[in-house]
């Protein structure tokens, strides 16, 4: 069971619903997924513009826990105010806190994202961190009260998978909090490996939405996600340099 703040979740996958070729192609990858969490940027949602379109118009949002995102921001201020305007529509208030600070990588302003963390813990927010693989910040916002961490594998949307598994190990040792791997998934394999390393979820969206086939690419995250923490769960066997027979001769007679 996946515990986040107050929430308890079976599946393991938090799914973006960003980037689909169309809104039915969305709303059945969803469902085979099994995740329970969707994710999404508030700036997308017509909140306060009714005329603008409804993203999620063709999912059934009473089966799931929202997670809004606040990616757009660069402070922050802008981050806080965000998460707020979330929380005031009824969205829910679970936040993913994402504070860009390059544009070119993507990645995380580590500054900006533990004020903004600070600031919604404060205000009583489940509060969810976009970091780097930086085991320090990850600890930092540990320390502050986030509810989870959520170090990425590589940058957003790359596909490369985990670039530097000894940092996320690191990460996922230290933590006293649910660790979710965030960004650069691009394969079941590497939604797998996340979760042998002890990984308690894994989010992503470009692998499923940017798929060929993203309703089957949906179902195979499932699968590898439930696949590696069984595996995680059930202990792997120590690497050894030389072969060991499958078969022991200890207390076997061998004839003449």
């Amino acid at each position: 069971m996946l515990k986040i703040g107050s929430y308890q979740f079976k599946s393991r996958l938090l799914l973006g619903t960003g980037k689909y070729p169309n809104y039915n192609i969305q709303r059945e990858s969803v469902e085979l997924s099994g995740a329970e969490i969707l994710t999404f940027s508030v700036r997308r949602m017509n909140i306060f513009e009714p005329n603008q379109p409804n993203f999620l118009e063709k999912i059934d949002l009473k089966k799931y826990k929202l997670l809004p995102n606040t990616a757009g921001a660069k402070t922050a201020e802008e981050a806080v105010r965000t998460a707020r305007l979330a929380k005031a529509s009824g969205l829910c208030d679970m936040i993913k806190v994402e504070v860009i600070g390059c544009d070119k990588t993507l990645l995380p302003d580590p500054v900006e994202t533990l004020k903004a963390t600070e600031q919604l813990l404060e205000e009583g927010f489940t509060v969810l961190p976009y970091t780097s693989d930086d085991v320090v910040l990850a600890r930092k916002l540990e320390e502050l009260g986030a509810h989870a961490i959520m170090p990425a594998a590589s940058p957003i949307g790359s596909g490369q998978g985990i670039i530097n598994p000894l940092y996320l190990k690191f990460i996922i040792e230290q933590s006293n909090v649910p660790v979710i791997v965030d960004a650069g998934i691009g394969t079941p394999s590497d939604a797998t490996i996340a979760m042998e390393m002890g990984a308690d979820g894994v989010l992503l969206n470009t692998a499923v939405a940017g798929a060929t086939d993203p309703v089957k690419m949906s179902k195979a995250m499932k699968l590898a996600i439930e696949a590696g923490r069984l595996g995680y769960e059930a202990g792997r066997i120590a690497k050894k340099p030389y072969a060991t027979a499958s078969s022991p001769k200890d207390g076997i007679s061998v004839g003449s």
